[in-house]
């Protein structure tokens, strides 16, 4: 049965050999194939940049709120400019 490695652990195997540990034995205590930590460091290496760019974070429901209403006042305020422009006609 295969096992399945949670992401903070298989980071932790991969910087602890990245610091130096012997990775024969560092695979031995994990019960681990060398050849699955050495993809792994390849991953964790193509990817680590990424920790270090702008991270874009989701609106929360109170902003989302606010601009709604926001929208809500334009559109209603651009419906009455409209139907004065069609009375004034």
């Amino acid at each position: 049965m295969r096992r399945k490695w949670d992401a903070k652990i298989k980071a932790k195997i991969v910087l602890e050999g990245l610091m130096g540990g012997s990775v024969n034995e560092l695979c031995r205590s994990h019960e681990l194939r060398p050849g699955q930590y050495y993809k792994w460091r390849e991953h964790f290496l193509k990817n680590c940049h990424l920790l270090f760019e702008k991270e874009t974070r989701a609106p929360d429901k109170s902003e989302l709120a606010i601009e709604n209403e926001k929208l809500k006042r334009l559109v209603g305020e651009l419906t009455l400019e409209l139907n004065n422009d069609k009375s004034i006609r």
